[in-house]
């Protein structure tokens, strides 16, 4: 059996998505940034916050998997256009240890981009291995209660919540 329990309301997240996407409007003015979502997890906040921001705005996808055992990253999908001169802003839903990430920023920093930054909509800073630090953090969630909705998921469920819950299986 599983059951729910709201953690932050839709209310709670449109309003942060809101504050961050004010912060970065006024950070990138008058400039366009190149928005870089990594798929599946971040495709609600990626909407949310471009739908907010008062900027040109460019978007790309990438996928990663990241083995548990060895910590190796790989990509699956990569980008589909370059990079090379863009004002790049990774689009995370969570960052828990960061190796992903970390992965990430080191990859696309080879391409030249003009400067790499990095928002999620949900940080775990106690978990973090390595210095990978996010430039704009939604909320953080200090502890390991397991957490669904607004792109994280459960088994491929429980993405299209529009708050976050945790989620309880007995």
């Amino acid at each position: 059996m599983e059951t729910l329990t709201t953690l932050i309301s839709e209310a709670e997240l449109q309003k942060r998505v809101r504050e961050l996407a004010e912060q970065i409007s006024r950070d990138y003015a008058g400039q366009t940034v190149h928005l870089l979502a990594v798929l599946r997890g971040a495709v609600p906040f990626l909407t949310d916050l471009s739908h907010q921001l008062a900027l040109d705005v460019t978007f790309d996808f990438l996928s990663v998997t990241r083995q548990k055992d060895t910590n190796h990253v790989r990509l699956l999908k990569d980008l589909d256009s370059p990079v090379e001169g863009r004002h790049i802003l990774i689009v995370e839903d969570i960052i828990n240890e960061g190796e992903t990430l970390n992965y990430l920023v080191k990859t696309l920093s080879l391409r030249a981009p003009q400067d790499i930054k990095i928002v999620t909509i949900f940080d775990r800073p106690n978990k973090h291995k390595g210095k990978i630090q996010a430039d704009y953090v939604g909320f953080n969630l200090d502890d390991d209660q397991f957490v669904v909705g607004y792109g994280l998921d459960y088994q491929q469920r429980y993405r299209n919540l529009p708050y976050l819950a945790h989620l309880k299986i007995e």
